[in-house]
């Protein structure tokens, strides 16, 4: 397990919730938004839970390409091992200058998630239940005067 070292957590947690999420299913590309509810995608893809995962640039810190891959790579693995439902998601920012591939994981433990996300060194994943909103689930305790909405903290 990586320990993170987050510079500024509400700062950092703000970019992911404005974040752009898109999972691919069929060719159709599908958004996902943290606070709004992911009707289309639960509609294609039925479960009782979802999350985003990447291995990408641990704690947001870029690495090379082939460094990435690797852990995508190992990331795979273990979701297979897990026998996650998994699909082929990415996150950008808005204005499209940052783009970072990930999974979107059906059905599979919220306690998983988080071990996985710790394991390859994220600072947050998407984490929700069917039927309610996208949730942001930062890996870090939650900063003094945090009020951002729809996103839990954990504590590493």
């Amino acid at each position: 397990m990586r320990e993170l070292q987050i510079v500024d957590a509400a700062e950092l947690a703000s970019t992911y919730a404005a974040a752009e999420y898109v999972v691919v299913l069929d060719g159709d590309s599908l958004p996902l938004r943290v606070g709004e509810p992911a009707l289309d995608l639960e509609a294609y893809a039925p479960a009782s839970r979802y999350a985003f995962i990447t291995a990408w640039n641990p704690a947001s810190q870029p690495r090379s390409d082939g460094a990435n891959e690797a852990a995508d790579a190992l990331l795979v693995t273990q979701l297979d091992e897990l026998r996650a439902t998994r699909h082929a998601a990415w996150a950008q920012d808005p204005d499209g200058r940052w783009r970072e591939p990930g999974w979107l994981v059906a059905d599979l433990d919220a306690g998983a998630v988080l071990r996985l996300a710790q394991e390859f060194g994220q600072a947050g994943v998407l984490d929700w239940a069917a039927g309610e909103p996208v949730r942001l689930r930062m890996l870090a305790a939650r900063p003094a005067g945090d009020a951002a909405a729809h996103t839990d903290w954990t504590p590493a």
